[in-house]
């Protein structure tokens, strides 16, 4: 690499932690301040410790900048859902815990979700909707595999709709989620409304199976990954 090329890479590689230093600002403003808030720049640049005038030398205009801020909103949240999708516990105790991890950080995170809900000027990415279709893979790709493992077999068109399916299933806790979140009051307390949602949608997972023959017995997943593994 010539002096040219490392000065070069130097810059590349300062502009982009100023870039990210802005954005972890932007996300402190935001997540402090009451739920569907408005910002200014200008207490963002103050967060950060950047000069106004300087701050859109790191972002194209005001629109790049909300969009980096809602991908990293959606980077953060989605982290945290697809932490959940693991094999531990029943499939039941699965789906609880994939939905309790999206509430409780949608109620810890309102501002942040409320942001991200929203369009942006200039605009046509939407990184909800990326982060949302990431987490019903996750989802579907486990749904798919508990169903195989218990012997169920899934046709082409079973296939095909497993991915709208899914997607519908999480869009709507999530809708559910923002409903509830946003009353004036909320009722009923989280572990409650947690509850409810998971039976809505274990039904749906629960009834699903067994139209294609599959009962889901209370066990944990990892304990059926290992019978089927023994043969």
């Amino acid at each position: 690499m010539s002096a040219e090329d490392g000065r070069h890479s130097r810059w590349l590689g300062h502009q982009e932690e100023r870039r990210q230093q802005v954005i972890d600002a932007a996300l402190l403003v935001i997540d402090e301040a009451p739920a569907g808030a408005e910002f200014r720049v200008a207490q963002i640049a103050a967060r950060g410790g950047i000069n106004r005038s300087a701050l859109y030398r790191y972002f194209e205009d005001r629109a790049d900048l909300e969009v980096a801020v809602q991908r990293e909103i959606c980077a953060v949240a989605g982290t945290e859902v697809m932490g959940a999708i693991t094999l531990d516990g029943t499939p039941r105790e699965i789906v609880r815990r994939i939905i309790s991890t999206y509430t409780h950080w949608a109620v810890a995170h309102a501002s942040l979700l409320r942001f991200v809900e929203r369009d942006v000027a200039g605009s046509t990415e939407r990184p909800l909707e990326q982060v949302i279709a990431q987490v019903a893979d996750g989802v579907e790709t486990m749904i798919e595999m508990l169903l195989t493992l218990l012997g169920g077999e899934l046709s082409e068109h079973d296939k095909a709709s497993l991915d709208p399916w899914v997607f519908g299933l999480i869009g709507g806790c999530m809708q559910a989620v923002r409903r509830w979140s946003s009353r004036p009051v909320i009722a009923p307390d989280i572990d409650f409304f947690v509850e409810v949602l998971t039976q809505g949608a274990w039904c749906q997972i629960h009834d699903l199976a067994a139209s294609r023959g599959v009962d889901v017995p209370d066990v944990p997943a990892q304990t059926l990954v290992a019978a089927a593994a023994a043969g």
